[in-house]
């Protein structure tokens, strides 16, 4: 999402569609092929670049899969920063995608965010549309619901294949959300309830976004954080390095030890880091491992 520079309207340079290339070649080497997108990252610029890239490169998107989202409007003249899932936005959203990469088709479109006023039967035939004209290949979600994935699902003829969510050694409310089932602290949860359970019922494919806490047990500065913070970046360290791997993959591996098979999406950049992720999923943790780092992440006991 940081690819094209600044959130702002100034042009993409030859140094980003540069540095776009370096991004390409540490995920390639490492044998990732999924790139995700959005509309909106840096204002169109992200995709504008990573077209910029396939262009100077041919023969690159048939070796890839190119994933984005649509359905969040920033703040113009008539009306605030809003979610947008009528037909008109869902389909113009896409014709702007695929210009902006120079592509004929998405292999996934997500809906970014839930449209409190989301009718279905309208994204539905959105879909179909989109199906049958060829531009879109398969259909997703990001920070949905199980029921939201439910009453969307009800009339789309199309499955959704994927949902994308917060998820990470930091954001651990997805775990704390079924441990504390018939527990007071249930009720602070902000996961919903059987979501991961409803996804991996019908292969619905969880991505996470944000795995790597935005670098918090890896490099990061401590400054300022809690307890539990510095004390499971530490054990991250210890692991690492009696594993002989960075911190990158340890964080990565616990993420994808869970039996819902989560796919991560790095979201860096920086080629180096990428480079650091190389030995995920070469790592085992044992269960012991695992649950010391979710523990030391709750900064409590289990109940």
């Amino acid at each position: 999402m940081h690819l094209g520079g600044e959130w702002n309207t100034s042009p993409p340079t030859g140094e980003h569609v540069k540095r776009a290339h370096e991004v390409v070649d540490a995920a390639l080497s490492l044998g990732i092929n999924l790139f995700d997108h959005a509309d909106i990252y840096t204002m169109g610029k992200s995709e504008q670049v990573f077209g910029q890239v396939l262009k100077e490169r041919p023969g690159l998107r048939e070796r890839i899969l190119l994933q984005s989202k649509c359905g969040i409007r920033f703040a113009d003249e008539s009306a605030p920063g809003r979610y947008d899932f009528s037909q008109a936005h869902i389909e113009g959203s896409v014709d702007g995608i695929l210009s902006r990469l120079g592509v004929e088709f998405l292999d996934l479109l997500l809906l970014h965010r839930p449209d409190p006023l989301m009718e279905p039967e309208e994204v539905a035939a959105s879909f179909r549309r989109l199906k049958a004209s060829g531009k879109v290949r398969h259909f997703g979600v990001s920070n949905m619901s199980a029921g939201q994935l439910k009453l969307l699902r009800a009339f789309c003829d199309e499955p959704l294949v994927v949902n994308q969510l917060e998820m990470s050694l930091e954001k651990i409310d997805w775990l704390d959300t079924g441990v504390h089932v018939n527990q007071a602290a249930g009720a602070r949860s902000g996961f919903p309830e059987g979501t991961l359970e409803h996804c991996r019922l019908e292969h619905i494919q969880i991505q996470a976004w944000g795995p790597l806490a935005q670098g918090l047990y890896s490099g990061r500065s401590l400054e300022g954080q809690p307890e539990s913070v510095r004390n499971t970046a530490a054990l991250v360290g210890r692991l690492a390095e009696a594993k002989q791997t960075t911190r990158e993959a340890i964080v990565l591996a616990w993420l994808m030890k869970h039996p819902a098979a989560i796919q991560p999406v790095i979201g860096s950049t920086d080629p180096r880091r990428i480079a650091a992720c190389a030995d995920a999923e070469r790592i085992q943790l044992t269960r012991e491992e695992w649950f010391s780092l979710y523990v030391s992440s709750r900064g409590a006991r289990l109940p």
